[in-house]
C-alpha cells in the first residue's frame, strides 16, 4: 500500500520539475517591429500610385504624389509602473523603397502590458543637430544652415491642378519652424509625439501603423495649394500649420503576434 502512495507523489514532483524547467527556458521577451502603410482617406497608397493625378484634397484640388519620405524616431514602451523602455534610434521611410516600410525597434522587449506605445515624428532637438548622421546626409536629408541646419522631418512632393487649370509642382516639406526675419534665427518645435495606446506583448509583435496622407491637407487647417505650394521651409507660419495638421495623420491599425 505504501508503494502505491509513493509512486503518484513521485510523478507529481517530476512533473513540477519539468514544468519549472520549461518556464525557465521559455522566451520572456519579444522582438518588436513597426510596419508602415499609407492611404488617402482609406484608399491604399503605394509607390505604384505615384506620378498620377488621382487624389483630391479637402480644398478640392486634384493632385499627385511623386515623393513621400519621412523620419520617425525615439520609440517608447511605457509600463503601468511608469518604467519606460526606450529605443533611441531613428528610421527614414521612403515609399519608393519598400524595404524601408518595416524595421525593428526592439530586439528583446519584456513581455507584459504596456499602457502606451509612442514614437516621434521627426527628430527632437537633442537629435536634430550638427548633421552627424551620414546615412541621412547621403539621402540629401539636410536642412540648409541658413534655416538652422539639422534635418527634414518629411518631404511630400507632387503636382496639382492649380486655379488656372495648370499642372503645377508642390513641395510640402516639414522641418523645425524657423523665423529668419530678424537679426538672428528663432525656432519653434514642430516634431511631435504619436501615441499608439495600450499594448499587451506576449510574443514577437508587429505594429501595423498607417499614415493617412490626406490629413496633411485638411485637419484642422484646410490647405490651399494655390497659396502654399513651394518655398515652405523658410515659411514659419506654414510649418506651424503642418505641425497642427500632423496630429491625426498616424493611427495603429493592428498588432500582429
Amino acid at each position: 500500500m505504501m508503494l502505491k502512495k509513493i509512486i503518484p507523489i513521485l510523478l507529481i514532483i517530476v512533473a513540477a520539475v519539468f514544468s519549472c524547467s520549461n518556464d525557465d527556458t521559455a522566451p520572456q521577451s519579444s522582438n518588436i517591429t513597426f510596419s508602415f502603410s499609407h492611404s488617402w482617406d482609406g484608399t491604399p497608397i503605394t509607390n505604384s500610385d505615384f506620378n498620377s493625378i488621382k487624389f483630391t484634397n479637402a480644398n478640392g484640388e486634384d493632385l499627385s504624389i511623386t515623393k513621400l519620405r519621412y523620419i520617425v524616431s525615439k520609440t517608447i514602451f511605457t509600463k503601468s509602473t511608469g518604467e519606460d523602455f526606450i529605443f533611441e534610434g531613428y528610421h527614414l521611410i521612403d515609399l519608393t523603397n519598400t524595404t524601408s516600410l518595416n524595421f525593428s525597434v526592439f530586439e528583446a522587449l519584456p513581455y507584459g502590458k504596456y499602457t502606451n506605445v509612442s514614437f516621434i515624428f521627426g527628430l527632437n532637438n537633442e537629435d536634430n543637430y550638427n548633421n552627424n548622421y551620414q546615412d541621412l546626409n547621403s539621402a540629401s536629408w539636410n536642412v540648409p544652415d541658413l534655416l538652422g541646419g539639422g534635418y527634414h522631418y518629411m518631404q511630400l512632393e507632387g503636382k496639382f491642378i492649380d486655379n488656372t487649370s495648370t499642372e503645377t509642382g508642390y513641395a510640402y516639406h516639414a522641418i523645425r519652424a524657423v523665423d529668419n526675419s530678424g537679426a538672428s534665427l528663432s525656432f519653434e518645435d514642430t516634431f511631435f509625439e504619436v501615441n499608439l495606446g495600450e499594448a499587451n506583448i506576449t510574443d514577437n509583435a508587429k505594429f501595423n501603423i498607417e499614415m493617412n496622407v490626406a490629413e496633411w491637407f485638411k485637419n484642422p487647417n484646410t490647405w490651399d495649394l494655390n497659396m502654399l505650394n513651394n518655398m515652405l521651409m523658410p515659411n514659419f507660419n506654414a510649418q506651424i500649420l503642418m505641425f497642427q495638421n500632423g496630429q491625426n495623420v498616424f493611427s495603429l491599425k493592428s498588432i500582429a503576434q
